[in-house]
């Protein structure tokens, strides 16, 4: 081919890509766009185009992201020392490795599949796994149906933490006899079965309880009483009666090494509470204010009310017991912190420290069950109670959005506190009962079948530390 032919087709070919590219960088004018449109017109698109998309407000989204490290913080360091300090020397790193791993283990199953399964689009008992797999679309623009005002990543992230410290939670019910393997087999069963999908029920759209967002049964759970203490302290009453005592129980004194660790425990998880129960508002505004009073307060009154019931009782209040007060009336308050009113609180928080002390003192001596560090009287009963009150308690003053918000055959329905409230209220605690109490025990019977719950004798006698993790807490 001639010269002059090749560089004229390099010229055409070079205008021609040329013209392409500036075909895809540029869109096409439109009339609005063209330079007969008024600059008021444009302006006026540009406002509309801005005012369709949902707007990140960066104060929500600070306290959302403060609230999740809180939340977090309630895990490690504050369930790791809580429990930590509550089991004997020779199997503390054994319990707090029990807490450390979920962060890892849950995190890397929220984002394959936990989160779709929680928050996804799917029926009423279960979000679509593949939805949001890996996380796919859940970046900077809000979801409005959950968090009009926070960037989608920071409800999910928010979210996670909930996920991580439940099953860590059920960890204190088989403290001291359970393999490492089957520890990490039953936890990933476990979330999967149980946590992801009743957590779609009571927070996810179209959820059967979800009284916000298109559920069937309206409940109200501000901050994970079904979903997270009920589900958890269910499942560890069944550990414990599966997995049997530990060797010894009760004849032989099996009492907490280290109290102290234990107290800096109960000081990290009243903190963190704060950002658990506050951040359920999903926004820094008045809500948030109300749940955070209402789980201070009655914090404060569950310990009391643990405190003068043994002191009663036993002629000599304990400091664990004053601690452990102020946990039952954390978990007490949670599914009610957004509805009640700080009275009302108080109620529930002596409510909680009277109740949960009976269920770990008198019930579980009754029954002869080994729940090891009394996960079940303090978080299955005490969320138990708290869910019920809040059907009694819940207050339009306080959230006004339960008499605005749940509709039946076109008619607004008022879920203030009534009978019919708190039968709602009962429904979803009887169904969390039974979802979480069998699947808990088919989860631990396919365990056992496969690798086994419970370590040998020898091990036991010798300590999860070293027979679990070749590691000793303390060297002499």
């Amino acid at each position: 081919m001639p010269k002059n032919n090749c560089r004229t087709l390099i010229g055409l070919v070079s205008l021609f890509l040329l013209a392409s590219f500036t075909a895809l960088a540029v869109p096409a004018a439109t009339a609005a766009d063209a330079p007969s449109a008024s600059l008021e017109q444009r302006l006026a698109k540009l406002e509309a185009a801005a005012a369709a998309a949902p707007a990140v407000n960066s104060g929500d989204n600070a306290w959302m992201l403060v609230s999740t490290a809180m939340v977090l913080l309630m895990t490690a360091p504050g369930l790791i020392l809580f429990y930590g300090g509550l089991v004997r020397s020779k199997n503390v790193l054994g319990t707090m490795m029990h807490s450390l791993i979920l962060m890892s283990v849950v995190s890397v199953l929220w984002v394959i599949y936990g989160y779709s399964m929680s928050f996804g689009e799917g029926n009423a008992f279960c979000g679509n796994p593949l939805q949001y797999f890996m996380l796919k679309g859940v970046g900077d623009a809000p979801n409005a149906d959950y968090a009009a005002t926070i960037p989608q990543q920071t409800f999910m992230l928010f979210q996670l933490m909930f996920a991580i410290i439940t099953p860590a939670l059920i960890s204190g019910a088989f403290a001291e006899r359970m393999k490492f393997s089957a520890f990490l087999t039953f936890t990933v069963l476990w979330v999967t079965i149980v946590y992801f999908p009743l957590c779609h029920m009571v927070w996810g759209k179209g959820g059967y309880f979800n009284w916000a967002l298109g559920g069937s049964v309206p409940v109200l759970d501000f901050a994970g009483g079904t979903v997270v203490h009920i589900s958890s302290g269910v499942s560890a009453l069944v550990c414990a009666l599966v997995m049997g005592r530990r060797l010894g129980y009760p004849r032989e004194p099996m009492v907490p090494h280290n109290v102290v660790l234990s107290l800096i425990g109960t000081g990290l998880l009243w903190f963190g509470w704060f950002g658990f129960n506050g951040g359920s508002a999903v926004a820094a505004g008045g809500l948030a204010t109300g749940a955070f009073a209402a789980t201070h307060f009655a914090a404060a009154a569950g310990g009391l009310g643990w405190m003068l019931t043994e002191w009663s009782l036993k002629r000599r209040p304990s400091v664990l017991g004053a601690a452990s007060g102020m946990v039952a009336g954390l978990a007490t308050i949670t599914p009610a912190s957004g509805f009640v009113s700080v009275p009302s609180a108080l109620v529930i928080g002596l409510a909680a420290g009277f109740g949960c002390y009976m269920a770990v003192s008198k019930l579980k001596a009754k029954f002869h069950y080994d729940d090891s560090l009394d996960a079940f009287g303090v978080h299955g009963v005490g969320s138990t109670i708290g869910m019920a009150l809040t059907g009694v308690f819940a207050s339009t003053v306080v959230n006004p959005a339960i008499s605005t918000t749940f509709k039946v055959g076109g008619n607004t329905v008022s879920l203030a506190g009534s009978a019919s409230q708190l039968m709602n209220q009962l429904t979803a605690v009887a169904f969390t009962w039974v979802l979480a109490g069998v699947a808990t025990f088919l989860i631990l019977k396919l365990v056992d079948a496969v690798i086994g719950l419970r370590v040998t004798e020898e091990d036991e006698l010798r300590g999860l530390d070293v027979s679990q993790h070749g590691e000793e807490a303390y060297n002499d």
